[in-house]
């Protein structure tokens, strides 16, 4: 097993590398970018005076032009584009910032004032409380209700059971989201709880159980709204791994030798049965904090790394972009091997060393 893992955390550096180049080589050729926004907005066409501040306006102040001016002189252009790095080739700048990466040096944001690993190591706590209580209460309810239906398969419950499975897999997470917040926050019935953020102003200075119980209270209706667009995909599976366990040769020996119905479903099948989905927690936690958090967090103003990735694709802060994507697919990749730990744990006649 030694031998497998190491394999595949060396297989890591590849593949990060691989997916950092491809997204940067497409970025070169997406029009829009950081030095395109400035030039727009010293010509007077572009709405980014709030967001680029005193920088604009240093900009134009040297070269002596204005905001309404038709046209650049092409040293106004030269320092922008050297403000913003881009006065280098793109492999110089590609290089540089692997160089940076191998230290977790993210470089600065374009237009905050902090440089990117402080601005996700912020968000950071948000992003991770959304996906690890989703996930959590994703296989709280998935799996009893898929053993529930595996057992009773064919049944009225079964049948019922299927028309909310099949709400979960049509509603997408983030229109759950916006239906929680008409119903619940504010927007045509009940304003029962709080449309964003995670505290509540002030909270700071409560005592802490007063700020525990404020902080789940903000967390209701975001991780009702990823569990609700989460739970039918491991509901099916964990009833279709029951049904596969339960219709084999040694459950109809089992109950042959006398065994109960509960001693055939907990002590023979439950172990076979859920290998599939112990192992696969790390893929889902991934898969929600990636996917379905991602939306939520904006419809929330949740401020957390979706949040951020969403505001920096859409202000074209590189930096930030690619340091959201380095993380992402450190993690995703890390989580691939943990799920591949987690196979074995669960069931140690499984050894990847001889499959290779």
């Amino acid at each position: 097993m030694t031998g497998y893992l190491l394999r595949r955390l060396l297989l890591v550096i590849p593949t990060l590398f691989g997916i950092i180049a491809i997204n940067f080589a497409v970025i070169q050729f997406a029009p829009g970018g950081p030095v395109e926004q400035m030039i727009a907005e010293l010509r007077g066409k572009g709405g980014l005076s709030s967001r680029l501040g005193s920088a604009t306006s240093d900009v134009a102040s040297s070269s002596g032009t204005y905001r309404g001016a038709s046209g650049l002189d092409p040293h106004v252009i030269a320092d922008i584009k050297k403000m913003f790095g881009f006065d280098k080739p793109p492999l110089t700048r590609f290089g540089e910032m692997l160089g940076g990466y191998l230290r977790f040096d993210f470089g600065r944001s374009f237009f905050r004032d902090q440089t990117v690993l402080q601005l996700m190591l912020q968000k950071m706590p948000v992003s991770i409380s959304l996906g690890l209580w989703s996930t959590m209460l994703v296989y709280l309810v998935s799996i009893p209700l898929g053993i529930a239906k595996a057992v009773r398969d064919g049944s009225r419950f079964d049948l019922a059971s299927s028309a909310v499975v099949l709400v979960g897999y049509a509603i997408p997470s983030f229109l759950f989201a916006i239906m929680l917040v008409v119903l619940f926050a504010g927007g045509s019935f009940w304003h029962v709880f709080p449309l964003r953020g995670l505290t509540t102003e002030g909270a700071s200075a409560w005592p802490w159980p007063a700020r525990i119980a404020d902080y789940f209270w903000h967390m209701v209706l975001p991780t009702i709204a990823v569990v609700a667009g989460g739970f039918a995909s491991l509901t099916m599976l964990t009833k279709n791994c029951f049904l596969e366990e339960i219709r084999k040769q040694y459950t109809v020996t089992a109950r042959a030798k006398g065994a109960g119905e509960q001693r055939v479903l907990y002590g023979h099948v439950f172990r076979n049965a859920m290998l599939l989905i112990i192992a696969g927690f790390p893929q889902a936690f991934i898969s929600i904090l990636f996917t379905s958090a991602l939306l939520v967090e904006i419809v929330f103003s949740l401020d957390g790394l979706g949040l951020l990735g969403f505001q920096a694709a859409i202000q074209r802060d590189y930096p930030v972009m690619f340091g959201t994507l380095y993380l992402f697919t450190l993690l995703g990749l890390l989580m691939q091997i943990v799920g591949d730990v987690l196979y074995t744990v669960v069931d140690p006649r499984i050894d990847f060393e001889a499959r290779g």
